[in-house]
């Protein structure tokens, strides 16, 4: 070994007693069931729904009070109960005005203090002292612990454990102590998180999203094509800057753009008013908890078209200076008859409905207005220098990927691009050809490399994150090519449709997706993909559990704006020691309904697999891990202690 590595370990184990002991903790710690891993996909900025899943674990924190309470509370009390896990403080307020005496709030605070204990004990079971007592609140560790770990077989210490629990109440700290408790479950019950893609778009809080995996215990991103279409606009790409302002300006969320992360939009505003009128196909979409004035739905309709044309024209030279990426069949703002309001699309002429090609010239469609170069410089300026976006944008590089192998499955959000008969598809970049997984980790490092060069903005880098977003070999993308501007500017439906890559059809066979598995250097028999980015429509039939159960997709309709399609709001999954469970959720209407009514918003729970033995930490990524870190002891012991 390494005797550098061997001397510079030995200042933190500086005796034989301490490697030791550390050698003892971790190979115990290898024997433990293997934590709870947590699920979710497609987030859509609808962080209130996110937030409720997270604070029960789908299902799991409710799981736990039935199995302890079931025989000793009614289903109102569960239910009560369960609501004072989700949310302390809110319903703390309002059983605290529910007490007429002080008596009965004491009675309930000492009930309340003891089942939480209860509901801890038994959540934290198969964790180890130490990593319990960095999940607890750190002004109740020393009240927490003692209570948490009592024994009184022989009834001597009875009244010192109730003068703790009547101090706490007497000192007004027991809303604390409860609130502290409740979230100390909530993290306990959930291990690891896994998002597999697409926070950001559609949805009118993605910047809370953020915020709350940056604080979050344990979480990974596999970036969905939404998440890259931001890293791009912060790395210095203009098309992707314009893609997401056009699409916040179509679900009526451009406050997230100004208000949330501080981007001034009144250049493009003033410019939106110099050159466009009232259209009906970039009318923002309405939401049904938010009503917009006639004054707001016009400007923020003048300011997607402004958008818009100005994304079409920043398409063009892409196209052009990269023939690679095969897009020459979209330079549509070219092909564009502007004396008659038509274009010829695949043999076929249509005319062109709701045009606003007023700031298009028809000799050279690609050139930007010199307003229209200024709007972009200046747009790009502000978000490259906001702090909030800054500090999100860096954690989603920081803890995010295209894909990861972890504990045996493979987490995407997109696809593996398939031809029609199952080969994994090739492109040629910079004259080398990859497919498979050499194509992901090359678009991979694409995009790492353009987050490191925000200053330039047409490198091939910065282009190919654009091609993530809409290239027919992007593993983000997953279809052939994407028809915005058909749907803007053609009545016909057929111009719409975007035809998928042969993957979301294939994936149903077995075959296929235990390829896919091996192609990422998995074991096709014990292996899953977890999979986002396409909304099951259950509604319709569809099953999530594809590939006679090799593959999960759980890309349900978080987002409001796709629930009337699916059906649902959402699936999640839920991976513990003893196997994989698919959680449904039913529509989240509000935390106060739960609070005030006890409600929650699950459904039916599917079994994707059960092991056959209970899987052991030994058998995780952690336990890789560890394995390594005891190598690296019995090394320093053989090194420096036992010579």
């Amino acid at each position: 070994m390494n005797t550098k590595l061997l001397d510079l370990l030995a200042e933190t184990y500086d005796s034989e007693e301490k490697v030791a002991t550390e050698i003892i903790n971790l190979a115990a710690i290898l024997n433990l069931p293997k934590g709870t891993e947590h699920f979710v996909s497609d987030l859509h900025g609808e962080y209130q729904a996110f937030q409720h899943v997270l604070r029960n674990g789908s299902g799991r924190v409710k799981e736990k009070i039935n199995d302890l309470f079931k025989d000793e509370l009614t289903e109102t009390e569960l239910n009560e109960f369960a609501s004072l896990v989700y949310y302390p403080k809110e319903k703390l307020r309002i059983i605290k005005n529910e007490y007429s005496s002080e008596h009965e709030l004491n009675e309930f605070y000492t009930e309340s203090i003891a089942r939480m204990i209860k509901l801890l004990s038994y959540a934290s079971s198969k964790y180890t002292r130490s990593k319990i007592r960095k999940a607890l609140p750190a002004a109740f560790v020393y009240i927490i612990e003692e209570l948490l770990y009592k024994t009184d077989e022989t009834s001597n210490k009875e009244e010192y454990y109730t003068k703790i629990v009547q101090q706490v109440i007497s000192l007004d700290q027991a809303d604390k102590l409860i609130s502290g408790l409740a979230c100390t479950i909530q993290r306990l019950v959930i291990d690891h998180l896994h998002v597999v893609g697409d926070i950001y778009d559609r949805g009118p809080e993605p910047d809370k999203i953020m915020d709350t995996l940056i604080n979050y215990h344990s979480v990974d991103i596999q970036w969905g094509n939404h998440d890259v279409l931001w890293l791009g606009a912060y790395s210095g790409s203009k098309v992707c800057l314009a893609n997401i302002i056009r699409i916040c300006a179509r679900y009526d969320n451009l406050d997230i753009i100004e208000d949330v992360y501080g981007i001034n939009l009144r250049p493009l505003l003033n410019l939106a008013e110099r050159y466009y009128g009232d259209n009906p196909a970039f009318r923002p979409k309405q939401h049904a908890d938010k009503e917009l004035s006639e004054h707001e739905a016009l400007q923020i309709t003048k300011i997607h078209q402004a958008i818009a044309i100005i994304q079409f024209k920043l398409e063009i030279p892409i196209i052009k200076r990269r023939p690679q990426f095969n897009m020459s069949d979209r330079l549509l703002l070219e092909k564009v008859d502007y004396e008659r309001n038509e274009l010829i699309l695949n043999g076929e002429l249509h005319k062109l409905e709701d045009p606003c090609f007023t700031t298009v010239d028809p000799a050279n469609p690609e050139r930007l207005l010199a307003e229209e170069e200024e709007v972009v410089n200046r747009l790009l300026f502000s978000v490259q220098h906001s702090e909030k976006l800054t500090r999100h944008m860096d954690f989603l590089i920081k803890r995010g990927t295209l894909y990861l192998k972890y504990n045996g499955n493979l987490l995407i959000h997109g696809c593996i691009p398939l031809d029609k008969k199952g080969n994994m598809e090739s492109m040629a970049i910079e004259n080398q050809v990859y497919t498979g997984r050499a194509l992901l980790d090359k678009f991979e490092g694409y995009v790492r490399e353009a987050f490191q060069k925000p200053d330039i903005s047409d490198d091939l880098s910065t282009d190919m994150v654009w091609y993530l977003w809409t290239g027919e070999y992007s593993s983000l993308f997953g279809k052939r090519a994407m028809t915005t501007f058909e749907r803007y500017f053609i009545k016909d439906k057929h111009t719409h449709k975007e035809e998928k890559n042969p993957y979301y059809y294939l994936r149903e066979n077995e075959e296929t997706c235990r390829n896919i598995l091996t192609e990422f250097g998995l074991d096709p028999e014990q292996g899953h993909i977890i999979n986002g980015h396409t909304p099951v429509k259950e509604i319709d039939g569809e099953n999530p559990i594809k590939g006679n159960g090799k593959m999960v997709v759980i890309d349900g309709g978080f987002s409001k704006a796709y629930q009337s399609t699916t059906g649902i709001a959402g699936y999640t999954l839920l991976y513990n020691s003893y196997g994989m469970q698919l959680v449904a959720h039913k529509h989240f209407s509000s935390k106060d309904e739960v609070v005030r009514g006890g409600t929650d918003v699950l459904s039916v729970k599917r079994l994707v697999n059960k092991e056959l033995q209970r899987k052991k930490v030994l058998e995780t990524n952690i336990g890789e891990e560890l394995l390594e870190q005891v190598s690296l002891l019995k090394g320093l012991m053989k090194y420096r202690y036992m010579k």
